[in-house]
């Protein structure tokens, strides 16, 4: 039996011809290489219509088409000179759009480049420019050139009862993670709510606990920096200018961690000590009067890398006790106050506000030692504000000494603007009137009353009032 042949089989198989996809394929993949706005120079006219033929058919393009390939090329080109495209436009821009191209058209036709300055003027890409015309069927009369877009388009957020989280311990609030897992859901959609504002941050730290009796031994005490004449219609604050604020305070020569802003290419620095927890430190004894250190010179008993037996060191002293304040007190506070007090004011009294210290009266002048109440530091201008400051003054300069150290203290001391001051004064005012609407307790934030806008106008008051009625609770609360 004879074999039928292939051509038998399959008719036409001669006839049937089949595309050369090396050729094809290459033909219909733009080439981005191209210079998309080489149009320009071309003799090619952009009224006409470019035609392109192949086995497979004819194919019609038009020139701004064209140049719509080489629409990455362009967003490249303005990604990296700065320029940044709008995503979406609205009804009314898009009819702007369509009214400016039926300006700019011939018959239906774009003429060079108006694609382009038109998107350009609307900041949006040219193949949003061509999906507008192209929707208007190139230029039909009365067109729609509305989005189809919905109101409910797009990602659908994630529902998050955020209620629930009233109920679940501050134990399992303290990370993003805990929390999400508390809540059932994912961590990254709970970061994206704290980003838009739906849950906040909070940093929270230990207070001091007090007692009814300290409540009341704060109230008293804020009352007492009233007036007297101004109570109780117009009740304001004394101007604290004969007030002396003195306190101890530990000034490391570093800090366990730091941040740094570096290049890219920077190496990373490397500190080291022997102990984290034994950074070398000294106490200073600060007002602002001046800055006393609490050290002492000895001679040095042994020869080490740093130096020789026999040179003077400045050391430490670690243990302050009482009979060391009250030397400091009289041997350099009191006679600094008086080389830098005021004469004219010298009849009038002094009060250095201390912690536990007995009154002292010193040689024509009436300095007498005051104390704040207990487990209040926000009440001393010191621990309010000025430690900090001048600790952010102090880290900017290295310090491998006790000495390096002390004059860093010292500089940044002197830095310190004295126009800074009574802004503190204005702060220990606020909070001592944020006292008494909480009944003596420390549950209170501490309120910013814009005191550097008030004092660049001209309008910062170096004394704060009360309100009459609170002082009136006050005296109710306390008899």
């Amino acid at each position: 039996m004879e074999t039928p042949s292939i051509e038998t089989n399959i008719p036409n198989f001669r006839h049937f011809h089949l595309p050369d996809l090396n050729v094809d394929i290459a033909r219909s993949i733009p080439d981005l290489n191209i210079n998309i706005f080489s149009f320009e120079n071309s003799q090619i006219d952009s009224s006409s219509e470019l035609h392109f033929e192949d086995e497979m058919g004819d194919e019609t393009f038009e020139p701004h088409l064209i140049i719509s390939e080489g629409e990455n090329i362009v967003e490249a080109q303005a990604a990296s000179s700065g320029i940044r495209k709008k995503k979406n436009l609205t009804n009314n821009e898009r009819q702007a759009v369509y009214t400016m191209l039926q300006q700019k058209s011939n018959n239906g036709r774009l003429g060079k480049e108006v694609t382009r300055l038109v998107a350009s003027q609307f900041s949006v890409s040219m193949r949003t420019i061509q999906r507008i015309w192209k929707q208007t069927d190139y230029g039909r009369a009365h067109a729609n050139v509305h989005h189809r877009k919905t109101k409910n388009c797009g990602r659908k957020i994630v529902e998050i009862d955020f209620e629930r989280i009233r109920g679940i311990p501050l134990h399992r609030r303290t990370t993003i993670r805990s929390l999400a897992c508390s809540l059932q859901t994912k961590k990254s959609t709970l970061f994206r709510r704290f980003k838009s504002g739906e849950i906040r941050r909070h940093s929270n730290a230990i207070k001091p606990f007090l007692k009814e009796e300290n409540k009341k031994l704060r109230l008293q005490f804020c009352i007492s920096m009233l007036e007297r004449d101004s109570i109780p219609h117009d009740p304001r604050f004394i101007g604290m200018y004969n007030f002396v604020h003195i306190d101890e305070k530990w000034f490391y020569m570093t800090k366990k961690m730091n941040r740094y802003y570096l290049l890219p290419d920077e190496e990373d620095p490397l500190r080291t000590c022997k102990s984290k927890n034994f950074i070398a430190k000294v106490i200073l004894f600060l007002e602002k009067i001046g800055v006393f250190p609490f050290v002492t010179h000895e001679l040095a008993k042994r020869t080490s890398v740093n130096r020789v037996a026999g040179t003077l060191e400045t050391k430490p002293i670690t243990s302050v006790n009482k009979e060391v304040i009250g030397s400091y007190l009289i041997e350099k506070v009191l006679p600094a106050i008086k080389e830098k007090w005021p004469r004219e004011d010298a009849g009038r009294p002094i009060f250095i506000q201390q912690d536990n210290a007995r009154t002292h009266v010193d040689h024509g002048f009436d300095i007498r030692l005051i104390s704040q109440p207990p487990n209040s530091p926000y009440l001393n201008i010191l621990d309010l504000g000025f430690f900090s400051a001048i600790k952010s003054l102090q880290y900017k300069e290295p310090a491998k000494t006790v000495d390096v150290l002390l004059a860093a203290v010292q500089r940044s001391f002197q830095a310190f603007p004295s126009t800074k001051s009574n802004r503190i004064f204005l702060t220990l005012q606020s909070c001592m009137i944020e006292i008494m609407k909480v009944k003596g307790s420390n549950k209170y934030k501490i309120p910013h009353i814009k005191k550097a806008m008030m004092e660049r106008v001209g309008q910062l008051p170096t004394h704060l009032k009360c309100d009459s009625e609170l002082v009136q609770e006050v005296f109710n609360y306390l008899s």
